[in-house]
């Protein structure tokens, strides 16, 4: 989490909200703005999304992949590649993951598209299609936020990515056609493009992950771990959260007029949409303390399973069906709610971890460190 600077010589614990940063403090009220901002800019200025529809390389958003880039950089700087191989061998977190994933969550999502959508085929379809495709980005904003473990959250995200690549299309076949038709329920045909999907995963993955690895490697190498994480690092760490700001203002903007013009629409897409991803976060949670893992691995894991990649599925969405197709409309609708939600599970976590996981030495703790102009930061014993 980002810091503040306060003058005091005392350690004391307090409340999570005074001991955060202004940003940090207020994050939930820049986020409605900046969803609010996207949304009145696609809204009243009609050419916005000619200008931004220009700016597109290979089916990828130049503006949105400049965001995306921008905020999970310094997340991804903050990751300690040495200490990845510890969660490579935690076959507990890994098959969990896996299962949550690859299993629960699109079927959750398939039974809920059909449960509250059997009349709107179109925002149905696009459900589903996010459904399937697993957060390999703003995951590791919300999972720093809540002090999860980065490592085991680097680790399961690049799971992800390589199951996306391989099991996306054949997920789609199937949730779309093969199990509806078992069900005597329509079936939706779409073709799914490897080409995007491997597209996606390099540009919203690969380059930020490469480039969190090259930083770290050559910062600690040239001039140590202690001044790259304790003098680098905070100052990179505020644009996670610009990076993130741009991309919501950007994503809403594509789609404003539409969202603002059938509220109706959306409202029905946002019940399923906040089931899934409150109930996901929670069954994931719990389901990982049950199983042993500590606070800081379980939310790593909630925060994975509940995420979902919106760039994939907005790009499938619109390759598939078109840019103002309904299936379009529902994976933009996907951040409208996941966006807001996650922030709020974030602080869901650190409530449930005090009462969940009594005396995990990974739980964070927000505390003033003792010297003059110290930084206030929330910590955990095993972690910087």
């Amino acid at each position: 989490m980002s810091t503040a600077v306060q003058n005091t010589a005392a350690t004391t614990e307090s409340p999570v909200v005074q001991e955060m940063s202004f940003l940090d403090r207020w994050l939930a009220v820049w986020i409605l703005l900046a969803m609010g901002l996207g949304l009145g800019l696609g809204r009243f200025v009609p050419d916005l999304n000619a200008i931004l529809d220009s700016m597109t390389i290979g089916g990828i958003s130049v503006p949105i992949a400049v965001g995306l880039l921008v905020m999970m950089y310094p997340v991804l700087a903050k990751v300690r590649y040495n200490e990845t191989q510890r969660v490579t061998g935690d076959r507990k977190l890994l098959i969990l993951s896996l299962v949550l994933n690859w299993v629960l969550g699109p079927l959750f999502m398939f039974i809920l598209a059909w449960t509250f959508l059997p009349d709107l085929p179109e925002y149905r379809t696009g459900l589903i299609i996010v459904g399937l495709a697993r957060c390999i980005a703003m995951v590791f904003i919300w999972n720093d936020m809540a002090c999860g473990d980065r490592e085991a959250a680097a680790v399961l995200v690049a799971i992800n990515s390589v199951f996306q690549v391989v099991a996306y299309g054949a997920l789609g076949w199937f949730y779309l056609q093969a199990l509806p038709s078992w069900l005597g329920l329509a079936t939706t045909s779409a073709e799914f493009s490897i080409g995007a999907i491997v597209v996606s995963v390099l540009v919203f993955l690969g380059i930020p992950l490469l480039a969190g690895f090259l930083t770290r490697t050559f910062g600690e190498r040239a001039k140590g771990r202690q001044w790259y994480e304790e003098t680098f690092l905070p100052k990179i760490g505020p644009w996670s959260l610009y990076g993130l700001l741009f991309t919501i203002v950007l994503l809403f903007s594509f789609q404003g007029e539409a969202i603002t013009s059938q509220p109706l629409d959306v409202a029905r897409m946002a019940v399923p949409l906040l089931l899934y991803f409150v109930l996901m976060f929670l069954v994931s949670f719990i389901a990982s303390k049950m199983v042993g893992l500590n606070y800081a691995k379980s939310t790593s894991v909630a925060f994975t399973a509940s995420g979902n990649n919106f760039e994939l599925a907005i790009a499938v969405a619109i390759g598939t069906f078109g840019v103002t197709s309904g299936q379009a409309l529902a994976g933009v609708v996907g951040p409208l709610i996941e966006v807001p939600v996650l922030v709020g599970l974030v602080y869901v976590a650190l409530w449930l971890g005090r009462r969940l996981f009594p005396g995990d030495p990974s739980v964070p703790t927000f505390r003033r460190v003792k010297h003059a102009d110290a930084v206030d930061t929330a910590t955990s014993t095993t972690r910087v």
